[in-house]
């Protein structure tokens, strides 16, 4: 009989004697119809599955000015049957279908036409739905991104004296998102501004920063802001540099003026800080981490500029300083850096069938910084729970469940389908099986049928029904475990299974084989690192069985293909697994583990390997105690891998030896094997230095250890005196007094500075003055009282914070020559042609003037700071000025001068350059051959306006490959030339005016034994023609 089901009522399908029993049954229709529904679509459900997500919304920043005018948010799940989709917008059902919707569905994505900000920013999610739930996707963002243009006001001129620093501001538009690059052009794109430790450009403010400005730094300069989101750059307005020239350059300290803020940083990602400095001398930049080193992973780029942390982790967290250092000062900033994290699973759901009535506990538990909240959802809809906990689990239990970790750096889900059942006993998918078991061995014959609640088992072997014993034991989970299995216990094994749903059973059976036995056992080893180890290993087994040898070192299987360079099988029968090591080394050492494993059984055994070789790196090496010129090490030893440390080798490296380690000098000089401390000496004192330690046996010599932390000796008077003291000159009433700098290594101590004493050569008292930069190289002594060419003698030593150093041996120089006094009188010249002139003046009868300087520049056009210069020795009163503009008022000024400078000038004298000659070649209209001559004529030049006019022709005939030759000059347009026999020939032809030579014309001539060379083979090849014909 067969029945349907309608509301509140069962309609029997056939009227028979079960029609009533039916009807009397009608109270427990719910548990009936469950269980019917379940057994009846238990081959659906293997199959069907609720809704699981391949693809899910990002966050996506849409360009105002994008010409794609829709936006796409993607939404795809794998689900059987297919799900429908739904989307949200700030919580928010979207109606695909309300007038004038901008919305349409494209499969699960969601297309967003025409979007306008106001309508459609906003956070989105999509529901998927089947008749197993509902999963939400994760949230992804519209936002619509734009950056604006520049202000199109002008831009103040920066004027900065050289040696100052200065900082260009960029003030980039308004823009979203606020991830921006910087870069800076100087006068014309693309010639981007290089950086280095002079120059800077930050990336969290776009302001361009210049340490220390020079001449070269003169220019216009616009910032360019680029918008990755959004493909998208825009430049400002130009902003004039101008360097105003000072003499002396004065130094600075250094003045940080880029300094990185407090930071949160995500585990895994890459951190940048900046720091920059202004300052003369460039001062250099050193990071630190406040107790504590830099991580492993950073990197100091940009001449120090920038520090970056590679894949941060939380140890990295803490206070960083950068220090900004220059001869005149330092300057130094500390900040935190603290690390924090995403939430991320530590535990989370996955889909699960369990029985009805049954209890349940479904766990999420998520890390992260700060600690993540945890919020659950079923079938889309947000539960009232803080723990997902079953005691009974009914089938509206059923359904797609969401877990969600948030903290407020990101979201995290977690989904799961739970789905709630009860049906009798079935071996449909999982029957139980043929299994074989070694003889004396173990063998579990497992029983898992599909069933719920939980059914009872028992067993039977062929006829006899099995309880448990000694050797026969039946799990909780229905399997049958049998112990020292026998011949006798094979034969064929029944499992049932019985629950208040109904019952089942299956039949599998049970065959015994030989058992696996080791026959040749490997056995201990030890040998030097280089040399061949053989482990042996064969096994009998059963011989219906294929047997294979597995080996393990130290519990980590050997794979043979990978390892092939040290490992091989040596092939001697099948039951045989002897294994060979190759050119040992250190890490091959240790316990070495055969497997000879069959299908049924496996069986093991063991013995170590011994590797000889070098020592391992010692650790921990540390100062313990220093002076101005020693440190004593400590360190721990490494391992000696079976063979006595002999010797230790200390090596050390500083700041000047550019990452080269050198060996140290110890006391003593050779340092045991049994030790583990030594001094280092002979260092300089006031110099930090990094040591590191390296073992030494028999076998060789072993890896150095890490580096010890950074220390610095103790600090000591100087020893070396500055070189190549010596001076004179300069301006008058000085004593100009030079020297060599004492290197770095050598200052011994801070503070580091010169005292330079000098005296009159016929006097006992030596004046003495401090000069506290210690890359000094001159010391200027002005005295309004100072008579000039005065023999002085001189000396200079250094000093520090510890006291003074030895004085430097004693130069003799002398006090700066009187300036020039008097002006050049009867200045006069003239204009030789467009661009050159002829200048000449009464000589000085003063006897210290040295020479002279000539300056030029145009009266109207140029200012006298960029005046053209030419310098004339004293014996001469003359000189030629070249490169002058055609056509234009110069004014000439020339003045005297000496080793003290420059004297008055002279009164200014005007010259006009004359006008450009022309800058049109002559057009060579013909060429004929005349006799033992050739005649070359070309049209007349008429010159421009702005030119010269014509004086005549000049005609320049030189041999091919030659820069001289016959100059003629000539008033026609036309020149007869010799017809040379010996190569071939150009003819130059110019017009020549006042203001030079013209543009060129050129024109090539054969030679005349050439062309009848030429001549005479055409008539041979046509005379051999003619014969052929």
């Amino acid at each position: 009989m067969g029945f349907i089901l309608a509301r509140n009522n069962i309609i029997p399908l056939a009227t028979d004697r079960g029609v009533t029993m039916v009807w009397n049954l009608i109270e427990h229709i719910p548990v009936i119809i469950s269980v019917i529904l379940v057994c009846l679509l238990s081959s659906d459900e293997a199959t069907g599955y609720g809704p699981v997500f391949e693809e899910q919304p990002i966050d996506t920043i849409y360009p105002e000015e994008s010409p794609e005018a829709k936006i796409t948010m993607n939404c795809r799940t794998r689900a059987n049957p297919p799900a429908t989709y739904k989307w949200k917008l700030n919580n928010t059902i979207i109606d695909l279908n309300e007038e004038g919707s901008h919305y349409s569905l494209a499969g699960g994505n969601l297309v967003i036409s025409n979007p306008i900000k106001t309508k459609h920013e906003g956070r989105y999610y999509c529901l998927a739905t089947n008749k197993y739930g509902t999963v939400v996707s994760q949230e992804g963002s519209v936002q619509f991104g734009y950056l604006d243009l520049f202000s199109s006001e002008e831009r103040e001129a920066v004027k900065v004296k050289e040696g100052q620093g200065a900082v260009l501001l960029c003030a980039p538009p308004l823009h979203h998102p606020a991830e921006l690059s910087f870069r800076w052009i100087l006068n014309e794109f693309p010639t981007f501004i290089p950086l280095d430790n002079r120059r800077f450009v930050s990336q969290k403010t776009g302001n361009l920063y210049i340490s220390k400005v020079d001449s070269s730094d003169t220019g216009n300069y616009s910032c360019i802001v680029s918008s990755p989101s959004i493909s998208k750059s825009v430049f400002s307005n130009y902003i004039s540099l101008e360097p105003l020239a000072e003499r002396p350059i004065r130094k600075y300290p250094a003045d940080l003026r880029v300094k990185f803020p407090d930071t949160t940083a995500l585990v895994g990602q890459n951190v940048t800080l900046e720091c920059f400095a202004l300052g003369n001398p460039v001062p250099e930049i050193h990071w630190k981490k406040i107790n504590g080193i830099l991580p492993v992973s950073h990197e100091v780029r940009m001449a120090g500029t920038q520090l970056h942390l590679y894949n941060v982790q939380f140890e990295d967290g803490g206070t960083y300083q950068c220090e900004a250092v220059n001869s005149r000062g330092k300057d130094f900033h500390t900040s935190r850096v603290s690390i924090e994290a995403f939430p991320e699973w530590v535990e989370y759901i996955t889909n699960t069938e369990k029985d009805l009535n049954s209890e349940y506990v479904m766990s999420c538990i998520a890390s992260g910084k700060p600690k993540p909240k945890i919020r659950w959802l079923k079938n889309g809809e947000l539960l009232d729970r803080k723990e997902m906990r079953f005691n009974r689990l009914t089938f509206n239990d059923s359904g797609m469940y969401q877990c969600i970790a948030e903290n407020h750096h990101s979201v995290i889900y977690a989904n799961a389908e739970l789905r709630v059942f009860a049906c009798a006993p079935t071996f449909e998918h999982n029957p139980v099986k043929r299994v074989m078991a070694p003889k004396n061995g173990r063998v579990v014959i497992q029983c898992r049928p599909k069933a719920a609640p939980k059914p009872m088992f028992s067993w039977s072997k062929d006829t006899e029904l099995l309880s448990n014993s000694t050797r026969v034991f039946i799990w909780e989970d229905g399997s049958l475990e049998i112990l020292n299995v026998t011949r006798a216990d094979e034969g064929r094994y029944t499992c049932f299974a019985e629950n208040d749903r109904g019952k089942a059973n299956s039949t599998g059976s049970l065959l015994v084989t030989e058992s696996t036995k080791i026959t040749l056992a490997p056995s201990n080893a030890d040998v030097k690192a280089g040399e061949n180890a053989l482990m042996q290993c064969a096994a009998s087994h059963d011989p219906s069985l294929d047997i294979t040898f597995i080996w393990s070192l130290d519990g980590q299987v050997i794979d043979l293909h990978k390892d092939s360079q040290h490992y091989e099988r040596t092939l001697n029968g099948s039951s045989n697994g002897e294994l060979l090591i190759k050119n040992t080394q250190l890490k091959h050492a240790g316990r070495y583990t055969c497997t000879a494993q069959t299908p049924v059984d496996n069986v093991t055994s063991s013995a170590h390997l011994v590797v000889r070789g070098s020592p391992g790196a010692p650790g921990g090496v540390r100062v313990i105690n220093k002076t101005d010129k020693s440190v004593t090490l400590q360190w721990s030893r490494g391992t000696d891998n079976h063979s006595p440390i002999s010797k230790y080798t200390i090596q050390y490296r500083d700041s000047f030896s550019k990452d080269v380690w050198k060996t140290a000098t110890t006391s003593p000089a050779d340092v045991e094997g049994n030790a583990e401390t030594a001094t280092v000496v002979d260092l300089f004192p006031w110099t930090e230095y990094e040591f590191r330690v390296i073992a030494t046996n028999t076998l060789g010599t072993g890896e150095p250890s890490s580096p010890s932390p950074k220390d610095k000796t103790l600090e000591a008077i100087p020893v070396v005196a500055p070189s190549d003291v010596g001076g004179g000159g300069g301006t008058s009433r000085e004593l100009t007094i030079t020297w060599t700098p004492v290197q770095p290594q050598y200052y011994f101590g801070p503070n580091f500075g010169y005292i330079v004493a000098f005296k009159p050569q016929d006097e006992y008292e030596w004046k003495k003055v401090t000069v506290a930069d210690p890359q000094a190289r001159r010391y200027v002594h002005k005295d309004s009282a100072l008579p000039p060419l005065t023999e002085f003698q001189v000396k200079v030593k250094a000093f520090n914070s510890k006291g003074e150093g030895p004085y430097s041996l004693t130069a003799v120089i002398y006090s700066a020559q009187d300036a020039v006094s008097e002006a050049p009188v009867n200045v006069d010249g003239r204009a030789l042609s467009a661009t050159e002139a002829i200048v000449w003046w009464l000589p000085l009868s003063q006897s210290n003037v040295d020479g002279y300087q000539v300056k030029y520049w145009r009266n109207q056009e140029d200012s006298e700071g960029g005046a053209q210069r030419v310098v004339v020795p004293s014996r001469e009163n003359h000189t030629k000025l070249e490169g002058m503009k055609p056509d234009s008022h110069y004014l000439i000024e020339v003045r005297g001068y000496n080793s003290a400078g420059y004297g008055p000038p002279s009164d200014h004298l005007q010259i006009h350059t004359k006008k450009a000659p022309p800058s049109r070649p002559p057009k060579i209209v013909s060429k004929k051959l005349k006799g033992q001559s050739v005649v070359i004529a070309w049209e007349h030049v008429v010159p421009l306006a702005n030119e010269a006019s014509i004086d005549g022709y000049k005609v320049l005939y030189r041999q091919q490959g030659h820069s001289t030759g016959t100059l003629y000059t000539t008033s026609r347009r036309y020149i007869d030339l010799p017809l040379f026999t010996d190569g071939n020939y150009v003819v130059e032809v110019r017009a020549y005016t006042e203001g030079g030579d013209g543009a060129v014309a050129q024109i090539p001539i054969t030679g005349v034994v050439a062309a009848q060379s030429l001549s005479i083979l055409s008539l041979l090849l046509l005379a051999l023609l003619c014969l052929n014909l």
